[in-house]
């Protein structure tokens, strides 16, 4: 029996600390084509690409580039800061244990593990045999659920506009009139899937990849994307993670939730 290429695309933003570099992990440089001095990573700017266009999309210019130029049985993104992991258990991990303890910091309700040690990120961080084992009886993997205080339509309300909403609802009543009723229930939940992350067998990736460009790119025809400045600026990664919700809900694909180890320096509460 052929085994499964499986192949984790870490996306990064600038020059940085590579905690993790192997044959299954493949680090890339979103938004390459704007960096003015050369740089040795793989970047998201050849073949057909959208590199130019990672103020506004973030991460997915990296996404992108793979599905348009590479090829594999398995495909997994994540960031050059967060990982998926499967070691979890809290009796192994002194550190994880102790922040749950710490007020404010919600780990357990999150699924983000804090740490500022790369070597431990390392040893955390899902390998290929584990995604392996878990692609036996699930079609995904996702991060943990993030929950919110109040809907996610009041949740992206809050932070951004409603407009946004509307004319994406447009854009799904007018080409996937199918996944309206997924849609309107994400906006209802108060939880989604955060961060643009999941593994993805081909198949299922390619489906996907398909119907969240098609929005994304309709959506931009239909916005000024000028208008949008500094934290805004990122609004189409901001509502891919909503599409990327809505997708997963209407396809019912049998996931696998994971947390997250978050390389970053814990804040005060």
């Amino acid at each position: 029996m052929t085994k499964n290429i499986i192949n984790i695309y870490t996306f990064y933003y600038k020059e940085s600390e590579i905690p993790i570099q192997n044959d299954h992990y493949i680090p890339v440089l979103a938004g390459k084509k704007l960096h003015n001095n050369p740089h040795p990573m793989q970047g998201d700017d050849s073949g057909e690409s959208i590199s130019e266009k990672n103020p506004w999309y973030s991460e997915l210019t990296g996404i992108y580039w793979v599905w348009k130029n590479t090829s594999q049985d398995i495909i997994g993104c994540c960031h050059y800061r967060r990982y998926f992991t499967a070691k979890h258990s809290l009796a192994k991990f002194p550190l994880t244990r102790f922040l749950f303890f710490l007020p404010g910091r919600y780990v357990k309700k999150t699924g983000l593990i804090y740490t500022r040690n790369a070597a431990w990120t390392k040893k955390m961080a899902i390998s290929d045999k584990e995604i392996a084992r878990i692609f036996k009886n699930h079609d995904a993997i996702l991060p943990e659920k993030r929950k919110f205080k109040r809907s996610v339509r009041e949740q992206y309300v809050r932070h951004h506009s409603i407009d946004d909403l509307v004319i994406i609802e447009e854009i799904i009543k007018t080409f996937y009139p199918g996944y309206l009723d997924s849609f309107y229930t994400t906006l209802n939940n108060n939880w989604l899937y955060a961060n643009n992350m999941f593994v993805l067998s081909d198949s299922h990736f390619q489906k996907f990849m398909e119907w969240w460009f098609n929005i994304l790119f309709e959506f931009e025809k239909r916005i000024d994307l000028k208008g949008y400045k500094e934290y805004q600026e990122r609004i189409l990664g901001f509502m891919a993670e909503r599409l990327l919700t809505v997708w997963f809900i209407h396809e019912k694909l049998k996931i696998k939730e994971l947390p997250l180890v978050y390389m970053k320096k814990l804040k005060k509460s």
